[in-house]
């Protein structure tokens, strides 16, 4: 770990992770476009123990980039710095071991066994000595790097356009080129250009803490912003965080409520204020754990708070708490109301574009920064970005806690298809009917993983990180109508697939091997029927295209070899359930001489290719409500398969009474920055396009 930015993007440096881009290039979208292919190529060097828990991707991140000119900025700015497995590892001090290092400490403090003698009490006491060292320290005022340059808004010094922020995305902050009938201009928000914040933390307290010099309620979040104009910023955050929950304090007592949005610091604070923290444990302690000593903190210039002093650049201010809530829409009758803009779109993890909504408004009092400061930003959308390897982090360093909740659990694996909220893959030592699906509950009330959308569990014989055996697994093991758990519940904001905002469905799957008393459906035993081999299921698909009658609605189709021809692929351009599911019944008949074939089915859009399965299960995780967009029997002969729709949607009506909202559009760069960046890609590292 690094006692600040410029110290980590220096070790960086002399690590041969880094590449400095001198060429001028501009924070609007042509910065994305170089990084996004960067995230995709191999990284300069490896983490050892990456190769064994994500065998499939651990060789991914490309370098870290340093741009030293952006244009209309003042600072250099730096992205991509924790974009690879070993640059996690630095960035947290936890080279050897990997982060099952950090999660092994975690595991002795939380389970700690009683000394036998004196001689194991010392050792046991001498274990927990460093605790007293990772509270927040105290710097004073003038002392503090980060206030080294200290410009204020009622002197007409801020000026938050010349810092380099970004417009990652195209469609980034139109509401009207995702379909809604208002500009960005009528939204409050054209002045930003579409540009957001995205690796700040957001530093707030709540209003009962007001006053305290040291509030017990300091949090740190990691959220977007918007740019709206030099001094004014928007603040997103989804409901169930903590800097909403703070917000909301403060909107009941009539009062604005105060923020700091910090750029830099320790190597280990980003890390910190993504990290899934258990009731009690700020992330500031958190930040200090992995630090190996308290972060250092001074207090603000303009707001009650107090800020790390090594950060390379903080924006102070206040967010309005006249903002009416989410779920605000400029189709209906009510106004948007004061406080407030209409945020967003904007071009997310999730690979598509969060559709935007009503949040509220800050205004800055302060820029402080350092006289040679750097901005680091990060990018998202289609994966891999920077965020797989902060999320992979807390996978690992998080188990051993998950563990202690959920005992049952022996390993668990985030695949990169499901940008982490969306699938989870469980591995247990199984002793007794029916206890995947106890995990399976267990997970769905565990804090953020309460969000996952599909769970499959595995037995101890299979490689929970081995993508394809996890899948082998469900072929061979899961019958279909047996054992396929569904719940509703809370599902994250921006699973535009979920019926209603923040509420759908989520599905398990119990791929361990049938125990008595697992009896259900009339399914008894180990009755999974496996095809002769996938090669045979595609040979029969193909020839059956191939002898003129077709298959109607079919576009392509795709028989993993993990599934033996019991799971195919369809890319179909139907549009609407009955479409589709014709479709697939069309599919499944021409199947049926083949007992089991095709028993499971996934429906994909047309641009989906049916031959990359991580591809298909990216658009299943995202695209499908498993209550709405699951076809049981209709498409699938004699029921004992399942079936998903998991194309594009129109917004409107559902199956069982569930809607369709608003689908938005996947994240792709403009052609013509694509041109640009491949007309001077030696200059950035990388390669033109074929």
């Amino acid at each position: 770990m690094y006692p600040s930015l410029r110290d980590f993007i220096h070790a960086l440096d002399a690590a041969g992770e880094l590449r400095r881009i001198t060429e001028p290039v501009d924070p609007r979208l042509a910065v994305t476009a170089i990084v996004d292919r960067h995230c995709k190529r191999p990284a300069p060097s490896l983490s050892e123990a990456a190769r064994r828990t994500d065998p499939a991707h651990a060789s991914l991140g490309g370098e870290a980039l340093l741009f030293e000119q952006v244009v209309g900025c003042d600072f250099p700015l730096a992205v991509n710095i924790f974009g690879s497995y070993r640059r996690m590892e630095m960035a947290l001090g936890c080279d050897a071991g990997g982060f099952a290092r950090i999660g092994d400490r975690i595991a002795s403090l939380t389970k700690p066994e009683p000394p036998r003698t004196i001689r194991e009490a010392i050792a046991r006491g001498r274990e927990f000595l460093p605790l007293l060292r990772i509270a927040p320290r105290t710097v004073r005022p003038g002392r503090a790097a980060c206030q080294e340059v200290v410009r204020l808004a009622d002197r007409g010094e801020v000026d938050l356009t010349r810092l380099p922020i970004l417009k990652c995305w195209p469609l980034d902050g139109d509401p009207a080129a995702v379909g809604y009938p208002m500009t960005a201009a009528e939204a409050g928000t054209a002045a930003g250009e579409g540009r957001y914040i995205t690796l700040a933390g957001m530093h707030t307290i709540h209003a009962r803490d007001r006053g305290e010099a040291r509030p017990a309620s300091h949090n740190i979040g990691m959220y977007r912003s918007q740019l709206l104009g030099p001094t004014r910023l928007a603040m997103h955050w989804h409901v169930h965080h903590d800097g909403a929950s703070h917000w909301r304090s403060w909107k009941a007592i009539g009062e604005r409520m105060p923020i700091a949005i910090v750029l830099g610091g320790e190597s280990v604070l980003p890390y910190a204020a993504t990290c899934p923290l258990p009731p009690g444990i700020g992330e500031l302690l958190m930040a200090g754990f992995l630090n190996g000593r308290g972060i250092p903190m001074v207090p603000a210039r303009t707001v009650p708070l107090r800020v790390p002093a090594n950060a390379e650049i903080v924006i102070e201010g206040w967010v309005s708490t006249e903002c009416g809530p989410i779920g605000w829409d400029p189709r209906g009758e009510d106004p948007l109301g004061p406080g407030a803009v209409f945020e967003g779109p904007f071009g997310d993890h999730t690979g598509f574009y969060s559709l935007p909504d009503r949040y509220p408004i800050v205004e800055v009092t302060a820029v402080t920064h350092r006289r040679d400061a750097i901005y680091p930003t990060t990018i998202v959308g289609l994966p891999p970005q920077e965020d797989y390897y902060l999320g992979k982090a807390t996978e690992r360093i998080m188990l051993p806690l998950l563990k202690t909740i959920i005992h049952d659990i022996d390993d668990y694996h985030l695949p990169m298809f499901g940008c982490f909220h969306n699938c989870a893959f469980v591995r247990i030592r199984k002793a007794y009917p029916l206890q995947a699906r106890r995990v399976m509950h267990a997970i769905w009330g565990a804090g953020q993983m309460a969000w996952t959308k599909m769970i499959v569990v595995v037995d101890e014989d299979v490689d929970v990180h081995d993508e394809a055996a996890v899948m082998r697994a469900i072929a061979e093991r899961c019958h279909f109508r047996r054992d396929v758990e569904c719940v509703r519940g809370p599902l994250d904001i921006l699973d535009h697939a979920a019926p209603r905002l923040g509420a759908g469905t989520k599905i398990g799957f119990d791929a361990t091997r049938w125990w008595p008393g697992e009896e259900a459906e009339g399914v008894a035993g180990d009755q999974v029927a496996m095809p002769a081999s996938a090669a045979a299921v595609a040979v029969r698909l193909a020839e059956s295209e191939a002898g003129g009658d077709g298959l109607p609605g079919v576009l392509a189709t795709g028989v993993p070899e993990f599934g033996g021809g019991r799971v195919v692929f369809v890319a179909t351009d139907a549009e609407g359930r009955e479409a589709v599911e014709a479709t697939l019944g069309g599919v499944r008949r021409r199947l049926e001489p083949m007992p089991g074939a095709g028993e499971l089915l996934v429906a994909v859009g047309p641009a989906v290719d049916t031959g990359d399965w991580e591809q298909v299960f990216f658009h299943l995780t995202a695209n499908a409500d498993p209550g709405r967009d699951a076809i049981r029997e209709a498409a699938v002969a004699g029921g004992a398969g399942l079936a998903f729709d998991a194309t594009p949607k129109r917004p409107g009506p559902g199956t069982g009474g569930d809607p369709v909202r608003d689908y938005p559009p996947i994240l792709e760069m403009d052609e013509s920055i694509e041109r640009w960046v491949d007309e001077r890609a030696s200059a950035f590292g990388l390669e033109p396009r074929g």
